[in-house]
């Protein structure tokens, strides 16, 4: 559909429109390059944000272009930029950090201006993403959030070799979307994670989960040896929590580095303050390679939590999303492509209908 032009200059991508994709004869020729930021790209990003979203928008860095380029110069965002042949940005996609390891990166916040949209841009920045960007940085995993209000971004995980391993029951407000036709109140997404490089570890399953996440775990890594985690929390172990809000989406997400003896107390406090705040969805993560790990998801399971999935390499250890709805779950508006996502969707309202009985 595409071709690489030869004289592509700075490992950027020139790309023309083929046949495959029908258009009218005025779109024809079109060509369109690709490339990593470049600090001439700030403004270009800041007014196709403000095409598509107006001021909307509600991660202010778009907008802001010295901010834009000093995250991209100190690696917490690399933004993969589409031009067109006079200059214009027209698409871009980003790779962030969101995760508390610093080597795992989300892929999202992708936009087309609406006049080059179905004209395989944004297939052709994911591909240069993959292709060019993280092997440039040695990023070990990638993970992206597809929204299932529709089935676009789901398709193009397993292409770039992603696998779905959770749920993030209601994560996103619907009026975020309300240009999208989205009627119910929250959005749901489907973490999907790819890792280039992987470590051997020891997992240890809570048993009340172990068939689940043992599905869940499925095709995602072979460098995983599974435990029963059966060994209570140590007495003089204390925790390590960081608590991020995220006031537009009514979202606190609460990592526990180290989840100690003072769990519950720690939790209770964190959870006061989320709802100080309005919160309405509360993400606990935790570590899967703790062995204590069973008890910490019973003292989860007891405070109304439900199971999301596991992430892997999230603090460079495994993961595990736990979550809980102060809001409906909106699980008749969730759309999911792939028979995994179903199943995963099972254990997860299984879960859920358990936890809203607590």
């Amino acid at each position: 559909m595409f071709r690489r032009d030869p004289e592509a200059r700075s490992g950027a991508r020139i790309l023309t429109m083929g046949k495959e994709n029908p258009m009218s004869p005025k779109e024809a020729g079109l060509t369109y390059e690709i490339s990593l930021f470049r600090p001439d790209d700030a403004e270009g990003i800041a007014r196709l944000f403000r095409a598509v979203y107006g001021e909307d928008y509600p991660i202010k860095v778009f907008y802001d272009p010295p901010a834009l380029t000093r995250a991209n110069q100190e690696g917490d965002y690399y933004s993969i930029v589409a031009r067109s042949k006079s200059g214009e940005v027209i698409g871009v996609v980003h790779l962030f950090r969101s995760a508390p390891c610093r080597s795992v990166y989300e892929w999202g916040v992708g936009l087309v201006l609406k006049e080059w949209r179905r004209m395989g841009v944004s297939t052709a920045l994911a591909k240069y993403m993959g292709e060019e960007v993280v092997p440039r940085f040695g990023m070990h995993t990638v993970f992206g959030e597809a929204v299932t209000n529709h089935l676009t971004m789901q398709k193009m995980m397993p292409e770039y070799g992603y696998v779905a391993t959770a749920l993030e029951i209601g994560l996103m407000p619907g009026e975020a979307f309300a240009g999208e036709g989205v009627t119910a109140g929250r959005v749901t997404t489907l973490l999907g994670f790819r890792c280039y490089r992987d470590e051997p570890q020891t997992v240890y399953l809570p048993a009340v989960y172990e068939e689940a996440l043992r599905f869940m775990y499925s095709d995602v890594t072979r460098e995983r040896r599974f435990r029963e985690a059966d060994q209570p929390i140590p007495s003089e172990s204390v925790c390590d929590a960081k608590m991020t809000v995220f006031d537009f989406a009514k979202v606190a997400r609460i990592g526990f580095y180290q989840a100690g003896s003072d769990f519950a107390e720690q939790l209770g406090n964190l959870e006061a303050q989320a709802a100080e705040r309005g919160v309405v969805v509360l993400q606990v993560w935790v570590k899967l390679t703790s062995p204590w790990i069973g008890h910490v998801v019973d003292i989860l399971r007891e405070k109304g939590y439900f199971l999301g999935g596991p992430l892997p390499r999230w603090f460079d250890d495994d993961g595990l999303l736990m979550q809980k709805l102060l809001c409906p779950p909106y699980f008749d508006s969730i759309k999911l492509f792939s028979d995994r996502a179903r199943r995963i969707l099972e254990f997860t309202k299984a879960d859920w209908e358990r936890a809203s009985r607590v």
